[in-house]
């Protein structure tokens, strides 16, 4: 764990002396009788700006404090500055999965962390009168991943790349930290095993082997029914079997991929109840991801999966020697039917990776209005396509436009979900939004990640760490 100061004081209000004093400290240590310190007298607000995503809290050392009264501050954590001023409920603003909105209680002379979530921005508000507070320094606490063996840093003269590439590095890297590989700091401490590619992807490019991807595919092992898909998907359970080829193709982590064969063997037996003879599914349920779920792409989006993962999982059994003749049936009768797609261009992507072409028209739909409809969670599969079935230089050319406008907005990671049709005439994430603008962050999102509930800082968001490697 790292402690970071505050870059900049955003806003104060009420009495509030030597607010830059923050941005500063001597030492991580209180002693009696302090010569600098930032006085808060009575009912008033700070505004810090920690200049860059992270997770963790903040560590408050307060020195003095008016005798025999009790100072109670409220705590806001924001990922974005309209964020870290909202109240409870606000804008989707919930203290769900993580505890973004409490009150806490300063004393003399302590020296105390609050807090563990994602965010960049926090709000103390100071609810006691007749209190005057002195405090040292507030500092965020920052927990990341570290790993010497950087086997990839982007080493071009393009600035704009060197600027996406350091800016996903910092948000796996924040979702990497733990035991395991979540996808968000603020939500979702889960590991949802079905959205693990883009972030193995990114790993591995960037440290090689590492144990947490190894970790986090045995947790979830470990916690489904043996009957079960895992996290209740059944193209999480395809995911996984995706995953897995390609990190031991990666890796070269054969011992790990050999004490896998009962899960692929167990996996494969419920493919082979769901694919019927004639090639239709026949599956509890259907999923990709949330901007085509429920639309007439889903199910063409599921096939594609299921392609894929049976020619991986083909290639994973001829590596193990073991008998390929199911997977293959299964892939046969999976090829009886085409992947039909209608509009959604992350299926377009998929269809590709499945079946390695797609045809004019559907590269003319994947074309269409540049990188509108695109999404963080499939950026791999989008950009990929495009440079193999268009250009690789128009790919990195859509590539700068999709992320940097996220650059441009302010973010220091990247993002759940991102449309381009966003940034028209909206705030940026470190500035408060003004008469006739939109919130960039509590006015848009989708689905279950609507408002302030949007993470903005996703690992899924991170497979174009690959495409960077292979392309830029």
């Amino acid at each position: 764990m790292k402690y970071i100061l505050p870059q900049k004081i955003v806003y104060t209000s009420g009495k509030v002396e030597n607010a830059e004093k923050l941005l500063t400290s001597d030492r991580i240590q209180l002693i009696l009788n302090e010569p600098n310190l930032t006085y808060v007298d009575g009912k008033a607000s700070i505004i810090l700006d920690f200049g860059q995503e992270t997770y963790g809290g903040i560590r408050i050392q307060n020195n003095t404090i008016t005798d025999n009264i009790r100072c109670f501050v409220r705590v806001r954590f924001g990922e974005s500055l309209n964020e870290c001023s909202a109240d409870i409920f606000e804008k989707n603003s919930f203290n769900h999965l993580s505890i973004r909105d409490l009150t806490i209680e300063l004393a003399y002379s302590t020296d105390f962390t609050f807090g563990n979530t994602g965010f960049r921005f926090v709000r103390l508000d100071f609810l006691t009168e007749n209190c005057k507070v002195g405090i040292k320094n507030i500092y965020g606490t920052s927990h990341i991943y570290e790993n010497e063996n950087l086997l990839y840093n982007y080493q071009g003269n393009d600035v704009r790349i060197k600027n996406i590439f350091n800016t996903a590095k910092h948000t796996i890297d924040l979702c990497a930290q733990g035991e395991f590989l979540w996808d968000g700091i603020k939500r979702d401490n889960i590991v949802w095993i079905g959205d693990m590619y883009p972030e193995m992807i990114a790993m591995t490019t960037l440290y090689g082997r590492v144990k947490i991807i190894e970790d986090s595919l045995n947790f979830v092992i470990g916690t489904t029914p043996k009957d079960g898909w895992f996290n209740g998907f059944p193209t999480y359970s395809l995911w996984y079997l995706i995953i897995l080829s390609d990190y031991a193709k990666e890796t070269n982590a054969m011992d790990f991929l050999k004490s896998q064969t009962e899960i692929i063997d167990r996996i494969v037996g419920q493919m082979d109840e769901c694919v019927l003879k004639n090639g239709e599914l026949n599956y509890p349920s259907y999923f990709v991801d949330w901007p085509t779920h429920k639309t007439e792409d889903e199910i063409p989006g599921v096939r594609a999966i299921n392609i894929i993962a049976c020619k991986k999982t083909i290639e994973v059994l001829k590596l193990l020697n073991k008998d390929t003749a199911l997977v293959e049936d299964i892939l046969n009768r999976l090829l009886l039917r085409p992947i039909e797609v209608k509009s959604k261009k992350q299926i377009i992507a998929l269809k590709y990776f499945a079946i390695g072409e797609i045809s004019e028209q559907e590269k003319e739909m994947l074309m269409e209005g540049g990188v509108k409809g695109f999404s963080t969670f499939m950026s791999y599969f989008l950009f990929k396509t495009v440079a193999e079935c268009v250009s690789p230089a128009i790919a990195i050319e859509m590539l700068k436009e999709y992320y940097g406008a996220m650059l441009d907005k302010g973010a220091t990671s990247f993002w759940e979900d991102f449309d381009i049709e966003w940034t028209e005439n909206s705030c940026r994430i470190d500035e408060f939004v003004k008469e006739g603008q939109i919130d960039i962050h509590g006015d848009f999102g989708k689905f279950c990640y609507k408002g302030f509930r949007h993470s903005l800082c996703h690992a899924w968001s991170c497979g174009i760490i690959k495409f960077i490697k292979e392309y830029c």
